[in-house]
């Protein structure tokens, strides 16, 4: 049975974790950072013949990685809003001239480009500073979510240990854990006993500020399809463990995700629950981990 459907206000579960700097104090703390960075892009721009020849010199591996980020998120935001960053950061694997040959008819003219950045205000620039650092605080919150969380199960599951990135990290892939499984899985944290290493549980972390539409659809069946994998390989193998979502933020209680939250937590036999930090305590004991099961 799912204990989040027994809850009646979803909201009262949740732990909202902040992180940044709200506005107006943003615009200052974001212009000192890209100030700079602004200044090498107006530079750029003013030196060269075509908006074509900028990316070429913005992707030169000559400028250093965090100053060419800068550089590129800039070009998109002001010359061409389809070349994203995770593209065009590639300088080893995508040309600019495969670039320039497929989306240059995008390219804002070099000859308005000169216009906008000659003698630009400040507050143009506080402006386009906020644009270029407006995901630099993606993720934290759920590297705050998953060390609050090994926080919690360090004090209160003695018997286990946790093992997984506490923060920033590369995930533990389920194959490094069982040779035999096949394909992909990658988890955020592992509990195993202490007296004998034995697996009891893997899990997966997220915190969602906000959640809807295709961002539900996709979050939503990617945790379905972590249990069915987890089912497969459980049940043609003789390996059996538990799985945790441990699910965080004001997004969590969305509709369609807190549905599927529901569809999730004590499904399987109960071998899969889905906790928040405030019903961890309830959810992810010692009598569950050691409770024998199937999927």
């Amino acid at each position: 049975m799912s204990h989040l459907r027994t809850i009646k206000t979803p909201l009262s579960v949740v732990t909202p974790i902040e992180h940044g700097v709200r506005f107006p104090d943003s615009l200052e703390l974001l212009l000192a950072k890209y100030e700079e960075d602004i200044g090498v892009f107006c530079k750029l721009v003013a030196d060269v013949k075509s908006s074509a020849e900028l990316l070429e010199k913005i992707r030169s591996p000559k400028i250093p990685t965090p100053r060419r980020m800068s550089l590129l998120k800039m070009f998109r935001r002001c010359v061409s809003l389809v070349c994203d960053t995770e593209a065009t950061k590639k300088i080893a694997t995508i040309t600019t001239e495969s670039l320039v040959e497929n989306f240059g008819h995008t390219f804002k003219p070099i000859e308005k480009l000169k216009k906008d950045f000659e003698n630009i205000s400040r507050d143009k620039l506080a402006a386009l500073a906020v644009l270029i650092g407006e995901y630099d605080l993606r993720g934290q919150q759920g590297y705050q979510l998953t060390e609050l969380f090994f926080d919690w199960f360090e004090h209160n599951l003695t018997d286990y240990t946790i093992d997984g990135p506490r923060r920033s990290g590369k995930d533990v892939e389920l194959s490094s854990i069982f040779p035999d499984f096949e394909g992909s899985c990658p988890c955020d944290f592992v509990i195993r006993r202490k007296s004998d290493n034995k697996v009891m549980a893997v899990g997966f972390a997220r915190y969602d500020s906000t959640r809807g539409g295709a961002q539900s659809d996709d979050r939503t069946g990617g945790n379905a399809n972590k249990v069915e994998k987890a089912r497969a390989y459980c049940q043609k193998s003789s390996n059996s463990f538990k799985i945790i979502f441990v699910a965080e933020g004001p997004g969590l209680v969305h509709k369609d995700t807190w549905e599927e939250a529901c569809v999730l937590d004590g499904s399987a036999n109960d071998m899969v629950r889905v906790a928040t930090l405030k019903l961890a305590e309830s959810r992810i004991t010692k009598q569950w981990l050691e409770t024998k099961g199937k999927f």
